[in-house]
């Protein structure tokens, strides 16, 4: 029986991909084989010498300590795309609220005087609505920065809406690539994009080389009078130099779904409260993503989406497999399957492939391992953990 700790509220359609016959499922599960999480923030007590893996309701994973996750051997796993389309509409709905000023025009509204006869009304409205005014997005270009699953929606959806799309991703994969309509043009680098785009979109994940990618320096390259859209992460935007910007006017607007105090009330900041997964759909992809990745990796060492450990699939032969993680030094897969071969124990197949100071090895063998056997293995130097299945 595998046991799973939840933290938070897991949406229930997720909750059902565990089978009551295979996975004890509850909030207060002792001694963990897996942690299942959305928001709520994991501290290295919480890793328990039984974990094998922490699943993480979302994309980001900057609650979880993923560092001494991999020195522990646990599998961190994130569930990126999930929440793609939610965000996608949140960015959506922040063009169209930055293009014109349809937040100014509801508070004004909304302080009129509600005793006025209709004829009143319609006076004040019409003398004041240019106050309002706008323009359209159609015509108009956009810069998105990041084209993985969300980034690569919302440049679809702008192409619709009639605007001229521009990207730009240093690390674009091969399937994100595929997924990128053909109108988007490539930009070669960010400051090309920030001199052409009148809005700009951020869809990276936040890394220690994205953390302040948009910084005093980087808005100099900037568009004057553009809006600058950040749904992504907070820190990618250094808030300092982007206040000065919107103070100068430089930016036209900023609308982000992370408040932060230097910017509360600034008449060019729109700032939402963590929206961006906020819908039933996202959070049941999320909870249904995160909990089959744990099914499939608890039984049958299968790791798919995960930010510590390297992609590694294999189907089932029908007999039994040994998942073996270790540090990622020369040898020791050869060690591991010397182990096998002085027994005589025939391996039916195996895939190892590492990440970092970690590799991983999925071995499919003939017959049932004794205790002997596995325990010679888990003694080999730099193993750090093993793991055996009937597939």
């Amino acid at each position: 029986m595998h046991k799973i700790r939840t933290y938070n509220a897991i949406a229930v359609r997720g909750l059902e991909r565990f089978s009551r016959q295979e996975f004890e499922v509850s909030s207060d599960a002792q001694d963990p084989h897996a942690i299942l999480l959305r928001s709520h923030k994991l501290s290295v007590a919480d890793l328990n010498p039984g974990l094998r893996a922490v699943a993480r309701a979302g994309a980001g994973v900057n609650n979880v300590p993923v560092d001494d996750c991999t020195r522990a051997g646990i599998v961190v796993f994130n569930t990126p795309g999930a929440n793609a389309n939610s965000v996608k509409e949140l960015v959506l709905a922040a063009l169209l609220l930055s293009s014109r000023d349809i937040v100014g025009g509801i508070q004004y509204v909304r302080g009129l005087d509600a005793s006025a006869d209709e004829a009143t009304l319609d006076k004040q409205v019409e003398a004041e609505k240019k106050r309002f005014a706008g323009h359209e997005l159609r015509g108009r270009s956009l810069g998105v920065v990041g084209l993985g699953a969300i980034g690569s929606l919302v440049a679809r959806a702008a192409l619709d809406l009639g605007m001229d799309v521009l990207g730009f991703d240093p690390a674009i994969s091969v399937d994100a690539a595929w997924r990128l309509p053909s109108e988007v043009r490539r930009m070669e680098n960010l400051p090309a994009l920030l001199a052409r785009a009148d809005y700009v979109t951020l869809h990276v994940p936040l890394l220690d080389e994205t953390r302040h990618m948009i910084n005093a320096e980087t808005l100099k390259s900037l568009k004057s009078g553009s809006v600058l859209l950040n749904f992504a992460r907070e820190p990618i935007v250094e808030t300092d130099a982007l206040k000065v910007a919107l103070d100068e006017g430089r930016v036209g607007a900023y609308v982000a779904d992370f408040p932060v105090p230097a910017l509360l009330g600034h008449p060019r900041a729109l700032l939402t409260p963590h929206l961006g997964a906020s819908t039933e759909e996202a959070e049941e992809n999320c909870a249904v993503m995160a909990a089959d990745q744990l099914v499939d990796f608890l039984k049958t060492g299968n790791i798919r989406n995960s930010v510590n450990f390297p992609t590694v699939t294999l189907e089932p032969t029908g007999g039994y497999r040994i998942a073996v993680t270790n540090r990622n030094v020369p040898g020791i897969l050869n060690k591991v399957t010397s182990v096998l071969a002085d027994r005589q124990i025939n391996v039916v197949d195996m895939i190892n492939k590492s990440r970092g100071d970690v590799a991983y090895n999925l071995i499919d063998v003939a017959d049932e391992l004794d205790a002997k056997t596995l325990e010679a293995i888990r003694a080999t130097d730099s193993v750090m953990n093993v793991r055996e299945f009937r597939t």
